[in-house]
């Protein structure tokens, strides 16, 4: 062989050229590919969960439910199905550090026989608002200032001066559990109430609960600084290093219920209790609605690609089976709409054909052409129902037979009760861990651009939720004569 033949060269991967070292050519194809290509690399990042890390793996039933949901998935013990999830963080870019204070997105796809359900939650089990109006402005505040991209504190106390609901998500956010050591090491939350539904088209609530085998571990302020200071990456890496050497990530779901009264669509002890079981800014008591096991979820596959597997990877809530429905929690209503929205926005009219977002399962529809339509088919009959067509109904399952009578109107709910369940959490911290959450909040209300008034409205929110509490808060502000 001779080797001068095979000497590397820039001439083999180099642009046409006119003679005498001229312009190029518009005319080399190749190139121009190349850079068009390149230009549209990026497609637009997630408006929320922009950052983020997926790994796949399998979910198996290790307790019977069958007598409340009809879902095939849990349908008995041992059952398995495979599924892909995605942590997530929520208010940063897609390249931000991952020790941001910051609730982070638990997300989970299950490829079922009878087509996809995804689970969309948070490692936090309860949210900011009920209202689904006001989910842009509160990213919005949460967000970089338009004018600087920054991230300033004054714009946090403003918004939320206005919604007493979320100082039981800011009781969570603010704590130490505001930074999760990692994604392995954090609990996971469906935040909504949903609906399972049996064979007999028995309604029961339900809200879903991930547990990590490896317990839950946090970061504090100064192991912060460090771990995001030396990778700003390392939640995703420590994920995908624990797989890729075989120490699968594990979590148990556990599931509370609460039963409904069949002719009218409400819980029976509804009126029993001081809190609405569809407000998701509320928690249900573990004392009065346990955890009951239902299986466990085992993560032992990375993706072969991230771009096919993470930012192509779409979750919406809308995406339900057999034995699962919405509640009417308004919150889980407005996002019903707005995930499917934001992926058609973000992937296109068929980001459902994805490889990582199509069913496994064997399923018909009648979703023709649009943008990147790349499904082959070759029938005629592209509508329903016909005589030419094999395609059939399917087997019918029960649905919800909740009935509606009232008047439409803008409205808030009866039992808003906003204060209760925060001072309950405050007061289950120890003693230094308190002092770090008043410390926390203190540091937001100490913006140079903060109000006396926005001070006054968020020592009166904590106040109500523990007397104690507001007291240290209001004391740590006029220590620094901000009150």
């Amino acid at each position: 062989m001779d080797p001068t033949k095979f000497r590397p060269s820039s001439a083999y991967d180099s642009a046409h050229w006119t003679t005498n070292n001229g312009p190029i050519l518009l005319e080399d194809y190749q190139l121009v590919e190349k850079l068009a290509i390149f230009d549209r690399e990026r497609i637009p990042e997630r408006v929320v969960h922009a950052r983020g890390a997926s790994a796949k793996g399998f979910f198996e039933v290790t307790h019977d439910v069958s007598h409340l949901t009809c879902a095939d998935f849990l349908r008995a013990p041992g059952v398995q199905t495979p599924l892909i999830v995605r942590f997530s963080t929520v208010i940063h870019e897609r390249g931000s550090p991952e020790t941001l204070r910051d609730p982070r997105g638990f997300a989970v796809k299950f490829y079922t026989r009878e087509g996809n359900f995804d689970m969309v939650g948070n490692n936090i089990p309860v949210f900011f608002i009920r209202d689904g109006m006001k989910f842009p402005d509160v990213i919005r505040a949460l967000k970089p200032n338009p004018k600087n991209h920054i991230q300033e504190g004054w714009r946090i106390a403003d918004l939320f001066s206005h919604i007493p609901e979320a100082m039981h998500m800011f009781t969570w956010l603010f704590d130490d559990w505001g930074v999760p050591l990692n994604y392995r090491h954090m609990e996971g939350f469906g935040v909504h109430t949903f609906k399972l539904i049996n064979r007999e088209g028995k309604e029961t609530y339900c809200k879903f609960h991930w547990k990590p085998k490896c317990g839950v571990k946090f970061l504090l302020e100064d192991e912060a600084v460090v771990v995001g200071g030396t990778n700003h990456s390392h939640a995703t890496q420590d994920l995908f290093d624990a797989i890729a050497r075989g120490e699968y990530p594990e979590w148990q779901l556990f599931i509370q219920t609460m039963a409904i009264e069949a002719s009218h669509g409400m819980a029976w002890d509804e009126d029993k209790f001081d809190f609405d079981p569809l407000d998701d800014t509320k928690i249900w008591p573990e004392d009065i609605f346990p955890l009951q096991p239902v299986g466990r979820m085992v993560l032992n596959k990375n993706p072969d690609n991230f771009f096919h597997e993470n930012e192509q990877l779409a979750f919406c809530p809308s995406m339900i089976v057999p034995g699962i429905y919405y509640s009417d929690d308004k919150m889980f209503q407005t996002r019903i709409f707005s995930y499917q929205d934001t992926q058609r926005y973000r992937l296109g009219g068929n980001y459902l054909m994805l490889p990582v977002n199509a069913p496994k399962c064997a399923h018909h529809n009648n979703h023709h052409d649009g943008v990147m339509n790349f499904m082959q088919r070759g029938e005629e009959v592209n509508y329903f129902p016909s005589r030419y067509d094999p395609a059939r109904h399917s087997d019918r399952y029960p649905i919800t037979r909740q009935v509606y009578s009232a008047p439409r109107e803008r409205a808030v709910i009866g039992k808003e009760n906003n204060f209760k369940q925060p001072g309950e959490r405050f007061r289950s911290f120890d003693p230094a861990r308190q002092e770090r959450f008043v410390t926390r909040i203190a540091d937001l209300l100490l913006h140079p651009r903060c109000t006396q008034e926005i001070r006054r409205v968020w020592v009166g929110y904590m106040s109500q939720c523990d007397a104690s509490l507001g007291q240290r808060l209001a004391a740590k502000l006029r220590a620094q004569s901000a009150l």
